[in-house]
């Protein structure tokens, strides 16, 4: 099969970064599936593997964490799909990725494709809306529901892959007035056409530009990118008695968490391959929002974060994502089809 690997790390602009590759085609065992992938997004997951994982001196890494496809063959304890299903999945870290034509991966994290959407738009989807819906639903303990509650969540970063999906699940899913951050015109626009109440300035202080809008104090605050810039500011703006989350990778001693003593603020870690690196006996879960969220998707309430299409999935067009993802200037999610 045709895939794409690296087996050093290099930056983007090495063309030996990542390389085009014949492999064996991958057979399900257990729990697996056999997908035939059709479809694949970029996340900043992979360009951190990329350039800071070596594998195995020899072996070929196989990056790529989204993906949407049919299912062509299964093992033998699978009792949640068939072949010819169409599914969709951000697959485990541990695992050889998406950016092949054939990939296995357990099914207790696939879940079944929105019908309204083609492969191309369903792949932009799955990582990161685990991520955001983990986030806020489990992580941060949101209440679901239309009941107004008074209260606020800003979300830093909120144009790219996972704020753009937690925007959009923040202003469907509940009452919360939703504030999202972006520093261009382009994506100040992308986040009010997804929901957002208000947009701040994410170059500005952050405290500042929540007093200069006439804004409360958020209870939620999640920050996407950049915490280290942006920690102080998220100290001195969040409510009292408020919850702080985060996704990406701050250097430890850009974190005091002693800052957020005196307001009694809670620090939330989300990370979506816990559940599949520790092989919880929760791993089923991400089945099951999977499928809640096509379903939300199919009745009109959720649509892709599709932000750019890179043609189809070969080591040129894969290395133009990473090189876009690396720059932080990408808008939602870029998409690769085919072979």
């Amino acid at each position: 099969m045709k895939a794409v690997a690296f087996q050093v790390p290099l930056p983007v602009d090495d063309p030996r970064s990542l390389v085009d590759v014949d492999l064996e085609d991958p057979v399900p065992a257990a729990h697996d599936l056999l997908v035939e992938v059709h479809a694949v997004s970029v996340n900043p997951v992979d360009t951190k593997i990329r350039q800071r994982s070596a594998p195995t001196e020899g072996a070929r890494r196989v990056l790529g964490w989204d993906a949407a496809g049919i299912v062509r063959g299964v093992g033998d304890q699978v009792t949640l799909f068939k072949p010819g299903d169409r599914v969709w999945y951000a697959g485990a870290l541990a695992r050889q990725g998406s950016n092949a034509e054939m990939q296995v991966v357990d099914e207790r994290v696939v879940g079944s494709m929105p019908a309204s959407l083609g492969f191309s738009a369903a792949a932009a989807l799955p990582l990161t809306t685990i991520t955001a819906w983990e986030m806020l639903f489990e992580r941060l303990g949101i209440e679901k529901g239309s009941a107004p509650s008074g209260e606020s969540i800003l979300i830093i970063g909120a144009a790219g892959g996972v704020g753009s999906i937690m925007t959009q699940l923040a202003r469907r899913l509940t009452s919360l007035e939703v504030i999202g951050t972006a520093s261009r015109a382009e994506t100040r626009k992308w986040l009010h056409d997804l929901g957002a109440h208000h947009v701040l300035d994410h170059t500005k202080p952050l405290a500042d530009e929540v007093k200069r809008a006439g804004l409360r104090a958020p209870k939620y605050v999640v920050s996407t990118t950049h915490t280290d810039t942006h920690y102080a500011q998220i100290a001195e703006l969040i409510a009292p008695q408020g919850r702080f989350g985060l996704i990406d990778d701050p250097a430890p001693v850009a974190i005091d968490v002693t800052a957020l003593k005196r307001k009694s603020v809670s620090l939330h870690w989300e990370f979506m391959f816990t559940r599949s690196m520790f092989d919880t006996s929760d791993q089923i879960e991400q089945h099951r929002l999977l499928n809640d969220v096509a379903r939300l998707v199919d009745a009109g309430m959720l649509r892709t974060t599709l932000g750019d299409h890179f043609g189809v999935i070969n080591a040129i067009n894969l290395r133009r994502a990473h090189a876009l993802i690396e720059s932080g200037r990408a808008r939602g999610k870029i998409v690769l089809e085919g072979f």
